[in-house]
């Protein structure tokens, strides 16, 4: 990429998580490309759809949940740590709002480029989940992609409750309590 265009991708970047933080997930990405001092056809250049933008914005997240994983997986207690994870996921799912609702729109489609975000998340949830499953902490029968719905299905219902502060983890509490 050429330093222009890097610096332009940058400040797109830079804007589209200012305005998600602020606005959520539906931010005018106009309004995006006007705060990077770009057009809206540079804005779509570097990223031909809202989905495209949210996951390059979302990538750092990505790599953090993923990075926590991994340490969770030498966790002695398989069942806290997948525990800690979805904790983290909701969190993370309930940072931006719309974002839950835009990941569990793009669960099942892998042509979105949020959907990329899916995946790791999927391979590291599953081995955290297989874990717990060996330890017997877990029913066999439980599936990550439904652990992952329910997480941000949970992060939506928090974000619609916003003056409730707790209601995330009481959601997260009751949903667990299925598990075993």
């Amino acid at each position: 990429m050429r330093a222009d265009a890097r610096r332009n991708y940058e400040r797109l970047l830079t804007e589209a998580r200012t305005a998600f933080a602020a606005h959520g997930a539906e931010a005018s990405l106009e309004d995006v490309a006007r705060r990077a001092g770009v057009g809206i056809g540079t804005l779509y250049r570097h990223f031909p759809n809202r989905n495209a933008l949210l996951s390059a914005v979302f990538e750092d997240a990505v790599a953090d949940l993923l990075a926590r994983s991994r340490e969770l997986l030498a966790d002695p207690n398989p069942c806290t740590a997948l525990v800690t994870w979805l904790r983290e996921i909701v969190t993370h799912a309930g940072e931006y709002r719309g974002l839950a609702r835009a990941l569990m729109a793009v669960s099942h489609d892998d042509t979105s480029a949020l959907a990329r975000c899916n995946d790791p998340i999927r391979e590291a949830g599953g081995a955290l989940l297989a874990r717990a499953q060996e330890a017997g902490a877990v029913r066999k029968d439980v599936a990550i992609a439904d652990l992952l719905q329910l997480t941000h299905a949970i992060a939506l219902a928090a974000e619609e409750a916003p003056g409730d502060d707790h209601l995330a983890d009481r959601l997260l509490q009751l949903t667990l309590r299925g598990l075993t």
